[in-house]
């Protein structure tokens, strides 16, 4: 009887040891996938790009890309021994690709004229009466800031000069870029891209502002003019 009494005694004693084993385990699982979880959470935050770091990224790319633009353009300040240089502005990319293809065909140097404040597609939008080139081109005496007018023109002897056509004449920073240089003694050649408006006066208008220089007529070239095209075009300016 007695030996029965210990048995069952050591019975009740391994059930009692394998529950309080088994409650520890429980308690102690959760507290693990909690530091887990938090862990995680920390590491997302943490990885995770602030707007303003994106922000400051996208606008130090913007700078960069700009900077090399005007380190590009400084290169004509150098005498490389040509006596054509062809300047444009260009505020969608038509006038500068026209232009690329004049200095390519005619072997001259080129220069972009780069706006202070680049010109963004609120700004172009023609049908606002309120919007940036609007107000500039019903105000013949606004003159916008140009960032790279480093460019050095005594050494050439012809110059073209190209432009978008805004509101039937040539943008306004054109007329703060011909009333800043000398062009005495040397023979300019305006283009322009449009729409399909010519080039009308504006070539006269900035010969005006400019006060010196033989200018031609000029005129109104196709986005997509070949260089032969161009090369007929060179032709008939002589």
């Amino acid at each position: 009887m007695k030996k029965l009494i210990l048995s069952i005694a050591a019975a009740i004693c391994m059930l009692g040891l394998t529950a309080c084993g088994n409650a520890g385990d429980s308690s102690s699982a959760p507290a693990e996938k909690r530091t887990q979880a938090e862990t995680v959470q920390q590491d997302t935050g943490e990885e995770k790009p602030s707007e303003a770091a994106e922000a400051e990224k996208t606008s130090d790319k913007a700078a960069s890309v700009q900077n090399t633009e005007q380190a590009q353009n400084t290169d004509t300040n150098e005498d490389t021994g040509n006596d054509t240089i062809v300047v444009y502005f260009s505020a969608t990319g038509t006038t500068k690709g026209v232009a690329e293809r004049i200095a390519s065909t005619s072997g001259a140097d080129i220069f972009e004229i780069i706006p202070s404040e680049p010109y963004s597609d609120a700004d172009l939008d023609w049908n606002d009466k309120k919007s940036r080139t609007t107000i500039e081109m019903n105000d013949p005496d606004a003159r916008p800031a140009i960032a790279n007018d480093n460019v050095v023109l005594d050494s050439y002897t012809t110059i073209y000069i190209g432009y978008p056509i805004w509101w039937g004449d040539a943008p306004r920073i054109m007329s703060t870029f011909v009333e800043a240089h000398d062009f005495d003694g040397k023979t300019v050649i305006p283009f322009c891209t449009s729409g399909g408006s010519s080039i009308g006066r504006s070539g006269e208008n900035l010969a005006s502002l400019a006060g010196s220089g033989n200018w031609l007529a000029g005129g109104r070239l196709d986005a997509g003019i070949s260089e032969s095209g161009i090369q007929d075009w060179i032709n008939s300016m002589n």
